[in-house]
């Protein structure tokens, strides 16, 4: 079983940045990539980013690209993510998930463990 944990969510105002963690149980070492989704209220939950956990290579939803940036630390078997210049629209519960097969890193239906989410809210 893999446990993921959230954490690092808030509120802040528009231009702000904030780093979300992932923290994950031992097993991930042998995952296949981990990725991030966001929620937002009345909205279905939308791919944000990934990064395959061994080759270190990342994807990012378009909204998202040169603002945010995903990395991991084996040794700490956690996966970030840092927000820049955050906007309204970012607000949403973000989860981390892991997936153990290989695919489209884009879709939620590989992702087998989720988090339980962060909060994120940004002001105007």
């Amino acid at each position: 079983q893999v446990q993921l944990v959230e954490s690092g969510g808030g509120l802040v105002q528009a231009g702000d940045s904030l780093r979300l963690s992932c923290a994950a149980s031992d097993r991930t070492f042998s995952s296949y990539a981990m990725g991030w989704f966001r929620q937002a209220p009345d909205k279905e939950r939308e791919f944000v980013a990934a990064i395959n956990w061994r080759s270190g290579n990342t994807y990012y939803a378009d909204p998202v690209k040169g603002r945010f940036t995903i990395s991991r630390d084996n040794a700490k078997n956690t996966v970030y993510l840092q927000m820049n210049s955050l906007k309204p629209e970012d607000t949403a519960v973000y989860y981390c998930a892991a997936r153990f097969v290989s695919g489209s890193y884009y879709s939620q239906a590989g992702y087998h463990y989720w988090g339980q989410g962060t909060q994120v809210t940004v002001s105007s």
